[in-house]
C-alpha cells in the first residue's frame, strides 16, 4: 500500500475525530459564554448529535484537505466551516476571529479607526445602516440604504461582511473608493473617502430656542446613559428648572448597548415595562423596568426616528410610543430586534449568535419590521415662498393702534427666517408639533386653575 493510500485511510478517522470535537465544542459553549448584552446563557439539555451528518462532514473535509488545488491548513478549513455555518443563520451571526473580538470591544466604547459605518449583508452587498455622525462617511453624504458594490475596484459580491468591513479600514490618512448603488439612481457612483480615527461623541445636545431642548444620540454606549441623564439635567437647569418640551433624534443610530437603550428610556417614565426579551432558553427571557424618575417631570417629548434608527434606538422609541410618553415622527425604523450573544470557544476566537428577540412593553415584535412613527414626515428639502401679501399697514391713511407698533408688510419680510425649514424639515416639525403642544398645555391648566376658583 503505498503512502497516499495509507494518507487516505487515516485522514478520515482524523477528520472526524476533529469534526466531533468541533461539534461538540459548539454545542457546549453556550454555557460558558457571556452575552453582548450582559446576560447570562444557560446550558442547554444534551443533545444527540448527528453522526451520520457528521460523517459527510468528514469526509468532505478530508477531500478538500487532499485534492484542493492548493494546500489548505487543518485550522482555517476549520474556521471556515464554523463561518459558513453562523452565517446561514441570520445577517448577524458571525464568526469572531482575534481581530473582531477587538473590534467588539472598541465599537462599545466608541472609539475606532475607518470611514464610520454601519454595515450589514444584503444579497450578498454590504448594506448601509447608518453613517456615523462626525465622520468621513457622514461627511461624504453616505445615506442607509446605500449597497456599497465594490471597493477600489473589487466587486464585494460573495465577500464575507467581516472580510468587507476588513478590507474598508486601515490607517487613517489612507483613501478608499467605494462604488454605491443608491435607490433612485440609474446607475452606481463613486465616491472617495479619506480613513479616519474616529472617535463617537456619543450624546450631544443644545437648546433650539428658550426652554426646548434637542438632544441627539449617535449611538448607545456604555456611558450613554449617564452622559444623556447629564445633559438633560444641565438644559432642564439652562431652562429654569421646567423644559417647555424635548426632542430626542435617534435617526441614523445604528443602537449598540442595551443597557444603555433602558437607562435613556427610563428617563423620562416614571413605572412599567420598558423592553423584554424571548429565546429558547430560559434565561434568554428577560425583562427592564422604569425605575420611577422622569427626569423632566411629564414634559412633551417628540422622538426622531427613520430607516437608519436600529435596535437599542427603536427599543427607546418603541417604549417611549408604547407608554404615550412621547409621540414619535420621522420615517419607520430598520427592523433589527434581535439580541446577539458573544461565546468565547477559545482564548482568541468566538461567536455572536443570535438568541432572543426583543419586543417592546406591549408585546410588539421590532424584528424585520421596525417602529412605525405616530406622525410620518419624510425627509425634504423646503423653501419658504414669498408672496406679494398686503397689511392694514400698508393702507395709505390706516388707523394706528396707540402703541406705535405696527408693521407692514416690508417690515415682515425682514423677520428672521426659521434655518430649520431649509436644512432640517423633520426637527422644524418636530419643534413646531412641542410648541403647539406646550400652548395646549397652557390652556388646559389656565382651564383647570378657572374651574377650581369657580
Amino acid at each position: 500500500m503505498n503512502t497516499l493510500d495509507q494518507q487516505r485511510r487515516r485522514a478520515p478517522r482524523r477528520a472526524l475525530a476533529g469534526a466531533l470535537s468541533l461539534a461538540a465544542l459548539l454545542h457546549l459553549a453556550p454555557a460558558f459564554g457571556q452575552p453582548a448584552d450582559d446576560e447570562p446563557i444557560a446550558s442547554d439539555e444534551q443533545a444527540v448529535l448527528p453522526l451520520d451528518e457528521l460523517r459527510i462532514f468528514a469526509d468532505v473535509f478530508n477531500q478538500i484537505r487532499l485534492s484542493y488545488v492548493e494546500e489548505v491548513d487543518d485550522k482555517t478549513l476549520l474556521e471556515n466551516a464554523i463561518r459558513g455555518m453562523l452565517s446561514n443563520l441570520d445577517p448577524h451571526s458571525a464568526y469572531l476571529d482575534e481581530d473582531s473580538f477587538a473590534d467588539l470591544q472598541v465599537s462599545t466604547t466608541g472609539e475606532f479607526g475607518g470611514l464610520g459605518l454601519e454595515v450589514g449583508m444584503e444579497d450578498g452587498f454590504v448594506k448601509v445602516i447608518a453613517p456615523i455622525d462626525g465622520t468621513p462617511a457622514q461627511q461624504a453624504g453616505i445615506q442607509p440604504g446605500d449597497l456599497i458594490v465594490r471597493l477600489d475596484g473589487k466587486p464585494l459580491k460573495g465577500m464575507g461582511l467581516a472580510e468587507a468591513v476588513e478590507a474598508m479600514r486601515g490607517p487613517a490618512g489612507t483613501k478608499v473608493e467605494l462604488t454605491i448603488l443608491r435607490e433612485g439612481t440609474a446607475k452606481p457612483f463613486e465616491v472617495t473617502l479619506e480613513r479616519a480615527n474616529i472617535k463617537v461623541v456619543s450624546v450631544r445636545g443644545r437648546e433650539l430656542e428658550p426652554g426646548f431642548a434637542y438632544l441627539r444620540i449617535a449611538q448607545f454606549q456604555a456611558g450613554t446613559g449617564t452622559e444623556f441623564r447629564n445633559l438633560l439635567t444641565k438644559l432642564r437647569e439652562q431652562a429654569g428648572g421646567q423644559l417647555k418640551g424635548v426632542v430626542l433624534d435617534l435617526r441614523n443610530n445604528p443602537g449598540g448597548v442595551l443597557q444603555s437603550s433602558v437607562e435613556v428610556a427610563d428617563a423620562f417614565l416614571t413605572s412599567g415595562l420598558i423592553v423584554y426579551t424571548e429565546g429558547r432558553l430560559p434565561n434568554s427571557r428577560t425583562q427592564f423596568s422604569a425605575s420611577g424618575d422622569d427626569l423632566v417631570a411629564g414634559t412633551p417629548v417628540v422622538v426622531l426616528i427613520n430607516g437608519g434608527s436600529a435596535s437599542a434606538a427603536e427599543i427607546v422609541a418603541g417604549a417611549l410610543q408604547d407608554h404615550k410618553r412621547a409621540v414619535v415622527m420621522g420615517t419607520p425604523s430598520f427592523g433589527k430586534g434581535s439580541v446577539q450573544t458573544v461565546v468565547p470557544i477559545s482564548e482568541t476566537a468566538g461567536i455572536k449568535l443570535t438568541t432572543a428577540l426583543y419586543y417592546t412593553p406591549q408585546g410588539r415584535s421590532i424584528q424585520a419590521h421596525g417602529i412605525e412613527p405616530d406622525i410620518q414626515v419624510d425627509r425634504a428639502r423646503l423653501e419658504t415662498i414669498e408672496g406679494n401679501e398686503i397689511t392694514e399697514a400698508d393702507l395709505q391713511g390706516h388707523l394706528g393702534n396707540g402703541s406705535g407698533r405696527e408693521r407692514n408688510s416690508r417690515d415682515r419680510r425682514t423677520l428672521p427666517k426659521d434655518e430649520l425649514i431649509s436644512s432640517d424639515n423633520q426637527l422644524y416639525e418636530a419643534l413646531t408639533l412641542l410648541k403647539g403642544l406646550h400652548i395646549l398645555g397652557g390652556y388646559q391648566a389656565s382651564a383647570a386653575s378657572e374651574s377650581t376658583s369657580d
